[in-house]
């Protein structure tokens, strides 16, 4: 767990600061006291992660450094406020004067894609933490490692910033293991970004808290379309590929929900024990039913997959538009009358600025992320534990996602606030 640094590290570091990290501190990841005794009891080491924040001295030169930062796959909110908070660090910190913007992701780090890198400066990121989306815009997709490495070297750069989800990391991976063979000082540091929270190693993403945000006023807009018509049924669909993060913390927040669906949980429509019985028995006795659904739930009720995207996942049918149908069918066979309103909001809420509390995670995380930079860190990602801003090797983020825990107090808290079956 420990992180790689160049050294040794002989800058006095500019920082007017009396609050430098001291060699050594760490975060535990094991925060259960019985847990913790026990493995003292039993001589174990006590894995923890390094403590982020500045250090003295640094090891890259401010007058001799040339940064970068990428921001790569879908849009998320809070990804400009990523941005300045790491351009203002450098700049007013350290006073790092040659900092880019790499263009659409890591194509930008591909000179045959034909986008030119642009000159941060102060009045460039002014005001951008009020916009939503990225100034530096983005792409799905990898590109070849020995080829983004070739762009680094040819620009003089020495600190890539790599502002992403899971795949993004895995290229930044790819890179470090790159700069790391050709054994070039070159610091690639990661910022997490993920609407779905599916990051391993790290309590949340920056961008989920607004999401959840945001998808809870398309959940109030389907309760009011629910209950204005006899048997309204309001269909959510909110992101979650593979992770039902959003759909659980927005049903949560907005406890009017009555059926959530996650990738985690399997579940039915036709049999003993199905979906559709559960709503036909939820507009008997209430009359409407207000329906969460995460985009990658129910896949398997397709059958065969749609192919894959440019970042490699697989393509998602609409799981969304076959609860409706389904339930318009289930009902009509009943002689039921039904009123559907299917909602998704997805591209409206990956668009919007941030909120307030995702903009204060979003500034520390910046800011941790520079101070990680300029003190020869790589090979990691900058994330939080038990509230604490960390280094988290790349390699244990990008090991494997974060799923919901079906035995999680956050799924548990689902059920008991829906009152759905629990179909496992």
């Amino acid at each position: 767990m420990e992180i790689p640094r160049f050294g040794p590290a002989m800058v006095a570091s500019p920082l007017r600061s009396r609050h430098f990290v001291q060699p050594g501190s760490r975060v535990l990841v094991n925060h259960d006291l019985d847990a913790v005794l026990k493995m003292e009891r039993e001589g174990q080491a006590l894995p923890s992660y390094a403590s982020a924040g500045p250090r003295d001295p640094i090891f890259h030169d401010p007058a001799q450094t040339t940064a970068a930062i990428v921001t790569c796959g879908g849009l998320c909110p809070g990804i400009n406020d990523v941005i300045r908070a790491i351009f203002m660090q450098l700049w007013h910190g350290y006073g790092v004067r040659r900092i880019l913007g790499l263009k659409y992701g890591f194509q930008g780090l591909n000179p045959a894609c034909g986008h030119e890198p642009i000159r941060l400066d102060p009045d460039e990121v002014d005001d951008i933490h009020q916009q939503g989306g990225s100034i530096l815009s983005s792409s799905r997709g990898p590109q070849d490692p020995r080829i983004m490495v070739d762009f680094l070297v040819e620009r003089g750069i020495n600190i890539l910033f790599t502002i992403g989800g899971d795949g993004t990391q895995r290229g930044a991976k790819a890179i470090s293991d790159e700069v790391n063979r050709r054994g070039l000082p070159i610091s690639i540091i990661g910022v997490p970004k993920s609407i779905d929270n599916d990051i391993s190693c790290i309590d949340q993403t920056f961008g989920f808290e607004t999401a959840v945000s945001e998808a809870s006023q398309a959940i109030v807009s389907a309760h009011n379309e629910a209950k204005g018509a006899p048997n309204g049924v309001g269909i959510v669909k909110l992101m979650g590929r593979h992770s039902g993060f959003i759909a659980a913390w927005a049903t949560l927040a907005y406890s009017e929900v009555n059926l959530t669906l996650v990738p985690e949980i399997a579940f039915k429509l036709h049999g003993k024990g199905n979906v559709l019985d559960y709503v036909e028995w939820r507009l008997r006795n209430r009359r409407h039913c207000v329906i969460v659904v995460a985009e990658g739930a129910g896949q398997d009720l397709f059958g065969a997959s749609c192919g894959r995207d440019a970042s490699g996942n697989n393509l998602l049918q609409d799981i969304g538009v076959l609860l409706k149908e389904e339930i318009k069918t289930h009902c009509s066979a009943l002689d039921m009358e039904v009123s559907i309103k299917y909602i998704d909001p997805s591209y409206m809420i990956r668009g919007v600025p941030a909120t307030a509390g995702d903009s204060v995670y979003c500034l520390r995380l910046g800011q941790h992320a520079a101070h990680a930079g300029m003190a020869g860190y790589t090979d990691m990602l900058v994330g939080s534990w038990h509230g604490h801003i960390t280094h988290v090797p790349l390699h244990m983020a990008t090991a494997e996602r974060k799923l919901l825990d079906p035995h999680g107090w956050e799924w548990q808290t689902v059920l008991r606030a829906t009152g759905q079956p629990d179909w496992r």
